[in-house]
């Protein structure tokens, strides 16, 4: 009798069960999980958003269109180097069109020396969570998970469309997150963590800053 039988057979005997008796509680199959997405417009969830990312420590900037982008956060790169992804709304933008702007990185040893020498990472964000704040990435190769975890600020430019009223109605929209993208990552407000004294620090495992500009019109 090998050890692991003989805990079973103990187990058993403290029970007063025989081997291979059925369980004594039939456990029933789990029901579907329920997606509770609230009713509202966009007006009021790009509303919450700012709200709640701002109450996180992040700083968020609206323009009408994509071509008041550049001038919004102009002041953000001054004396200041700056990587972007290669996302085709930054493109729209006019983001990887500005001299101290480096993008169109393709191998990732050079992504990851460009990044950890940038001051700033820009990026677009797949979806944006109004109850939470929270910044949605799906990496890829037109957003490598580099650009906005490595630089010490991030600055994430979207579309107005792109802001969902929270997880339930993400989860509703991508049910199999991993069919699309290796990974997923959910950012909400700037890197933090507390040391045993509980003294709060930002910017040690990710950005110390975080930027979001909001495009009302694509």
């Amino acid at each position: 009798m090998t050890s692991r039988e003989q805990i079973l057979g103990d187990i058993r005997k403290a029970l007063k069960r025989a081997a291979g008796q059925p369980p004594l509680l039939e456990v029933s199959p789990l029901s579907a999980p329920v997606l509770r997405v609230p009713r509202s417009d966009g007006s009021l969830s790009t509303d919450l958003f700012v709200q709640k990312f701002e109450n996180l420590g992040g700083k968020c900037f609206r323009v009408r269109d994509t071509s008041a982008v550049v001038p919004a956060i102009a002041e953000l790169f001054a004396r200041k180097s700056a990587i972007a992804s290669n996302s085709p709304f930054l493109r729209k933008c006019g983001i990887t069109g500005l001299a101290q702007v480096h993008t169109g990185f393709t191998h990732r040893e050079e992504l990851k020396e460009a990044c950890a020498a940038a001051d700033i990472g820009i990026t677009s964000a797949d979806y944006a969570l109004a109850a939470t704040g929270t910044l949605v990435m799906l990496s890829s190769l037109d957003e490598p998970r580099l650009v906005s975890l490595l630089p010490p600020t991030h600055i994430a430019i979207f579309p107005r469309s792109r802001i969902l009223a929270n997880l339930d109605e993400l989860l509703s929209i991508l049910p199999r997150p991993a069919d699309q993208t290796s990974s997923m990552v959910l950012i909400t407000g700037p890197s933090r963590t507390a040391d045993i004294e509980q003294i709060l620090v930002r910017g040690v495992h990710g950005p110390g800053e975080i930027y979001a500009v909001i495009v009302d019109q694509e």
